[in-house]
C-alpha cells in the first residue's frame, strides 16, 4: 500500500481525523436499559407497508424503554433516489404518528429541511465527510484498498467464475487489486486511473460466523469473503460510500444499539460485522424482522409493491383507515396477543421483542377491517367529525364541501351513522365508507329523486309507487315521535291495501299487494337513495323537515 502522504493526498487537506467524530457526537446519556433504535428508509421509492411496520416495532421498542428512536434516510444511491420520497416518507411517518424523536424533517416541496437532534445530518448524502475520514483511516491501517478494475475486468471475472462453478465475487485470485504493490498503485494513481475503495475482508477462506439475533435467536452462518466495496468510483464528483460502510459508521456515531431492519439483510450480518470490528466500533444488537406475507391459494408469498396495493402506505391513507387502527393492527402482526386488545390498550402495551416470530406474519385486510371497524364505533361524535373532515380534506373535496356547509347537520349525520344506546353502528370501516352510506344525509350529496320504474322499488308497479309516494308526502307529519312517525307509513300501507304486517301477509299474501315494508322501502329509497339504511325515523329527524319534503317525490 503507498505511504501514508499518498494515501492522504486522496483526501481533502482539512479532513478531520475519524478519531475526531466521537469527540463531536459523544456517548449517549440514557438509563440503564434504555434502547436507540432507528427507521432507516432508502428513498427509492414508495413507502412500502413493511417499512411503516419496522418503523413502528422500532419506535415502540426504543420508547418502552425510555429510549431514543430516530429517522435516517439513506440516500447514498442517489442514482435510483426518486425525488420526493424522502419528504413523502417523513410526511407519512407523521400521519401515522411514528414522528422519530431525533431526524430528519423535509417540507412538503422538498425545499426545506431542519434536523431534530444534535447528531446530524440526518441525510447520509450529507455526512459524506464522516465517510471519507473513516475510509481514509481503514487505506491507513491497511484495512482498505484502492481497486482499479474497470467493468470489463469485473465481468470477465463473472463470466471465469460462472465457467469454474466457482461463488461470485471479488476476493482471493479474483481480486486482482488486493495484491498491487505501492508502485503500481502510485502509477495508476499518476495515469489518472479511476478507482474505486473496498474493504480488505481479512479472511481468504471465510469460515463460519454466529450472529445473535434478538429473534432468531443464535445463527450460525458462512462469514463474509468478499472484498466490498466501501467509496464509490474517484470518477464522480464527490463519490459516496456504499449503504455497508455508511449505517455501521452512522449507528456508531448516532448510538444506536439496537438495529431493527428487513430479513434482507441478514445475510449481509457477517460483514458488518467485520467492518464493526476493522473500525473499532462495538457491535449493536440485531433484531431482523421477518417479511409480511400475502395468501395466494393454499401458499404464501411477500407482499409485492408490484402486486398488490395494500402494500404501499399511502393505499391505508387513501383508503380512510384510521392511522390508530393501522398501527393497532401492525403491534398485532408483532405481537399476535395485541391483535383482539381494544385500541387504546393496544397500543399502550409494550411490544415484546421474544414474541415476535421468524417467520413473516400474513397481511390480513379482514382483521384490519375489524380492528378499524371497532375503533370507528368506540370514537365520540366529536372524534368522528375531527377525523373525518381531517381526512376528507386529503381526500375527498365534495365530502370535504359537505361537511364543512352545515357543522350542525354534519354532526346530525355523524350521530345516525353511530347510532345510539343498543343501537350503535358498526357500519364504517373506512373513512371513505361514510359518503357511500351516509353521504345521502347532507344536501350537496343526496341522491336524485327516483324514477316510479327505479328497480330498487321491489317490483312494484310504478303506478301504485306514485300513489303512494303522493299519498305519504301529502299527508306526511313531521313528528319528534318515533312510533307516531312510524305509524304514518303503516297508514299509507293500509291505505294501499298492503298488509298491516308481516304475518298477515304470510297467511294470505294473494289478499294483499304486499308486505309493509314495501311501503317503507318506497319511502328508504326516496330520502335516501338505498334499499338499506339507518332508521327512518332517525334519518328523518337529521334531515328534517324541509329537507324530508323535498325528497318525497318522483322524477317524471
Amino acid at each position: 500500500m503507498p505511504d501514508r502522504s499518498v494515501i492522504n493526498a486522496l483526501f481533502p487537506q482539512d479532513l478531520p481525523e475519524a478519531a475526531d467524530w466521537p469527540r463531536r457526537y459523544p456517548p449517549r446519556r440514557l438509563p440503564a436499559g434504555a434502547e436507540v433504535t432507528r427507521f432507516a428508509p432508502s428513498p427509492t421509492g414508495v413507502l412500502h407497508i413493511g417499512g411503516l411496520y419496522t418503523a413502528a416495532v422500532s419506535r415502540a421498542l426504543a420508547h418502552q424503554t425510555g429510549g431514543v428512536h430516530l429517522l435516517r434516510v439513506e440516500d447514498t444511491d442517489q442514482s435510483r433516489e426518486v425525488a420526493g420520497a424522502a419528504g413523502s416518507f417523513i410526511r407519512l411517518l407523521e400521519a401515522f404518528g411514528l414522528s422519530p424523536d431525533e431526524g430528519a424533517s423535509v417540507a412538503a416541496d422538498a425545499q426545506s429541511r431542519t434536523d431534530a437532534g444534535v447528531r446530524g445530518p440526518y441525510l447520509q448524502s450529507e455526512r459524506r465527510e464522516i465517510y471519507l475520514s473513516h475510509v481514509r483511516d481503514l487505506l491507513r491501517r491497511d484495512m482498505a484498498y484502492l481497486c482499479f478494475c474497470d467493468k470489463d475486468q469485473l465481468a470477465a471475472n463473472a463470466q471465469a467464475q460462472r465457467a469454474s462453478r466457482s461463488p461470485l465475487g471479488y476476493y482471493g485470485r479474483w481480486a486482482a487489486c488486493r495484491t498491487l504493490s505501492d508502485s503500481e498503485v502510485e502509477d495508476k494513481l499518476a495515469a489518472g486511473t479511476p478507482y474505486v475503495v473496498r474493504f480488505r475482508c481479512p479472511h481468504e477462506f471465510p469460515g463460519r460466523v454466529r450472529i445473535d439475533d434478538r429473534i432468531r435467536g443464535s445463527i450460525v452462518m458462512q462469514d463474509n469473503g468478499n472484498d466490498v466495496v466501501l467509496l464509490k468510483s474517484s470518477q464522480e464528483t464527490a463519490p459516496l460510500p456504499t449503504y455497508h460502510l455508511a449505517h455501521v459508521v452512522d449507528d456508531h456515531l448516532m448510538g444506536v444499539t439496537l438495529v431493527v431492519r428487513g430479513e434482507e439483510w441478514l445475510s449481509s450480518t457477517p460483514l458488518h460485522l467485520q467492518l464493526h470490528t476493522a473500525l473499532g466500533f462495538p457491535v449493536p444488537h440485531y433484531a431482523h424482522l421477518a417479511p409480511l406475507m400475502k395468501a395466494e391459494g393454499p401458499s404464501r408469498r411477500k407482499l409485492s409493491k408490484r402486486k398488490d396495493p395494500e402494500a404501499a402506505v399511502e393505499y391505508y391513507l387513501s383508503a380512510g383507515y384510521p392511522p390508530r387502527a393501522v398501527r393497532h393492527y401492525l403491534s398485532g402482526l408483532a405481537n399476535a396477543r395485541l391483535m383482539d386488545l381494544p385500541t387504546a390498550q393496544a397500543l399502550a402495551a409494550p411490544v415484546r421483542i421474544h414474541e415476535m416470530r421468524p417467520t413473516g406474519p400474513l397481511v390480513d385486510l379482514p382483521k384490519l377491517n375489524s380492528i378499524s371497524r371497532e375503533y370507528i364505533a368506540a370514537l365520540t361524535a366529536n372524534e368522528v367529525h375531527a377525523q373525518l373532515l381531517s381526512w376528507a380534506a386529503d381526500h375527498d373535496t365534495d365530502l370535504h364541501t359537505a361537511l364543512t356547509a352545515d357543522p350542525q347537520l354534519a354532526r346530525q349525520a355523524i350521530s345516525v351513522a353511530q347510532g345510539t344506546g343498543a343501537q350503535i353502528r358498526k357500519d364504517l370501516t373506512r373513512w371513505s365508507d361514510f359518503r357511500d352510506r351516509f353521504g345521502f344525509l347532507l344536501p350537496s350529496l343526496a341522491p336524485q329523486h327516483p324514477a316510479s320504474d327505479d328497480e330498487r322499488f321491489d317490483g312494484l308497479a310504478p303506478a301504485l309507487v306514485h300513489r303512494i309516494v303522493k299519498d305519504f308526502a301529502a299527508n306526511y307529519q313531521h313528528s319528534d315521535n318515533a312510533a307516531a312517525w312510524l305509524d304514518q307509513i303503516r297508514a299509507v300501507a293500509k291505505r294501499h291495501g298492503f298488509a298491516p304486517d308481516t304475518w298477515h301477509w304470510r297467511q294470505n299474501p294473494d289478499h294483499y299487494a304486499g308486505p309493509p315494508r314495501q311501503v317503507a322501502g318506497v319511502i328508504r329509497v326516496c330520502v335516501t337513495g338505498a334499499e338499506r339504511s339507518p332508521d327512518l325515523f332517525a334519518v328523518a329527524q337529521a334531515l328534517g323537515e324541509q329537507e324530508v319534503r323535498r325528497r318525497l317525490t318522483l322524477r317524471t
